[in-house]
């Protein structure tokens, strides 16, 4: 009689500012967005510290990067020991069902909604309360 060979599925733990590590295997975006939006944040951060938040290796983060540069979503300067990336917010999305946004469009909602957490989104807009603050 053979035995059956159980699968597991390997879980990633990332870090949450606002509450505990999140343990999963799939998130809604991919580590590119999540990469971009890092450094969107942070222009000067280190790509070990971008790592350390999508939750990935730092090689990995270097290859999305490049794939991100390379595409022209990021340009890179060195500055002295460091580098500097700024993303180019006015390329549209990759994405067929998106490709009628820009990156800076997606980067500014993220944004939006990691300042205000209690933000909503109805009919694809973020609403605003009787009290005018977003989300409230």
């Amino acid at each position: 009689m053979k035995k059956a060979s159980s699968t597991t599925k390997e879980s990633r733990t990332l870090e949450s500012s606002n509450g505990p590590p999140v343990s999963d295997v799939w998130t809604f975006l991919t580590n590119h967005s999540h990469v971009l939006l890092c450094l969107y944040h942070n222009p000067d951060m280190r790509l070990r510290d971008v790592a350390r938040l999508v939750g990935i290796t730092e090689r990995m983060v270097q290859k999305i990067v490049a794939d991100l540069a390379g595409a022209g979503y990021l340009e890179i300067t060195k500055e002295g020991r460091c580098n500097h990336y700024r993303v180019n917010v006015d390329l549209k999305l990759r994405h067929p069902l998106e490709m009628h946004h820009t990156v800076g469009e997606l980067l500014e909602i993220l944004n939006l909604i990691s300042e205000q957490p209690n933000a909503k989104v109805k009919s694809g807009r973020l609403t605003k309360p009787s009290n005018g603050k977003i989300g409230g």
